[in-house]
């Protein structure tokens, strides 16, 4: 027993040497980087380490190589087709590659926890480019958010990852940023993402010195921000206000259109704007039925169907119905010839309703919903 046990202790004694040979600890660039990611905001920190790879009197990357998600799309994941771009090798998770062969390791939304062992691979850790100011928002979808909160300043943090548990470990650099009014997630990605990249870099320009001043991220502030579900897509009349119906179209419209019922069927609703000027009409047109959630009217002179949510009214411009119409192709085609069929029916009948989602994700029937489908000349 103690020979096996001796033979086994001389045998990890000699792979913990190999590796140590294989990647010795470098105190300065270029650095050997293994990066992991997937997405559009992962892909322009890509696109930064493989700039700063070409050839120059002091390079900053040696060697690069990337990780990513398998995809059934067929345009593929950002990532690997930057990857593909730059002919970088290009390893499938939870293939990482030979071990022992980098300095260091760059994470950017790539949404899988790595372990342990993975992490003590690389001599100077893992550094993780967040796109938020941590601890606000940590998890999947911080830009989402970000948006659909109506925070008016964020930032992006490069943090040092730990394993089991995302966005925990110490910040090595962060800086803020104040978000535009009226941004999209979309939008504000695209800056955040151009940010990272340009601060993962300077980190790696004097990494030892911006490890040593690492910090511990404080306890206080700390929010959480899971990720974008298809339900998040349902509109609540009852719940939600203007204000909060067109932060949800900016944060997740672009990728998920908001969705509501009528008359048993899904719709999806595109294109929200802003309602001014129409209280007194809409007031005056529904006050002999009655003022109820999800009621519609349709603006003409703006060509805009008008919808009662919580405490006021919001524009739609575009809806998805059997196919894409306008306002007024959906108020022409549907909702005036409903009206005049059932010119009695009570307002509580004849709404949009809230959409509710069977866990698979298949719309769930309802009674006959519909919409107040009057129109505002004004």
């Amino acid at each position: 027993m103690r020979g096996r046990l001796l033979r086994a202790w001389r045998e990890a004694a000699a792979a913990a040497r190999g590796l140590a040979e294989l990647a010795p600890s470098r105190g300065k660039p270029p650095w050997r980087v293994l990066f992991f990611g997937t997405d559009g905001f992962a892909a322009e920190s890509l696109r930064a380490l493989e700039a700063a790879r070409e050839p120059r009197k002091e390079p900053l990357i040696d060697r690069l190589e990337v990780v990513t998600l398998p995809s059934l799309s067929p345009r593929g994941l950002p990532v690997k087709n930057c990857a593909q771009q730059f002919q970088l090798p290009t390893h499938n998770w939870p293939d990482t590659g030979p071990p022992g062969q980098f300095d260091v390791g760059v994470v950017a939304s790539f949404g899988r926890l790595l372990s342990e062992d993975l992490i003590l691979q690389f001599p100077y850790g893992v550094l993780n480019v967040h796109p938020s100011y941590l601890p606000r928002w940590r998890g999947p979808a911080p830009i989402v958010h970000t948006v659909l909160h109506g925070d008016t300043v964020t930032g992006v943090t490069i943090m040092q990852i730990k394993p089991k548990r995302f966005d925990v470990g110490p910040i090595i650099k962060q800086e803020k940023f104040a978000v535009p009014s009226q941004c999209t997630a979309k939008e504000l990605e695209a800056i955040l993402s151009k940010l990272g990249a340009n601060m993962l870099v300077s980190v790696l320009k004097n990494l030892p010195e911006c490890l040593k001043n690492k910090r511990e991220q404080p306890n206080e502030g700390v929010t959480f921000a899971p990720k974008v579900t298809i339900g998040m897509s349902c509109i609540k009349w009852e719940e939600q206000t203007p204000e909060q119906i067109l932060r949800l179209q900016r944060a997740i419209g672009a990728t998920i259109p908001l969705q509501t019922q009528w008359m048993g069927n899904t719709i999806k609703l595109l294109d929200f704007v802003e309602v001014h000027n129409i209280h007194g009409f809409a007031d005056k047109l529904l006050n002999e039925r009655g003022i109820v959630p999800g009621s519609v009217l349709y603006h003409k002179l703006s060509q805009t169907l008008v919808i009662r949510c919580k405490g006021d009214w919001v524009g739609v411009k575009t809806v998805i119905f059997k196919k894409k119409l306008t306002a007024a192709d959906f108020y022409n085609g549907y909702l005036h010839p409903w009206f005049q069929q059932n010119s009695q029916m009570l307002q509580g009948e004849c709404r949009f309703h809230t959409l509710k989602l069977t866990t698979g994700k298949k719309p769930e029937r309802q009674g006959k919903g519909g919409a107040h489908y009057n129109t505002i000349s004004a």
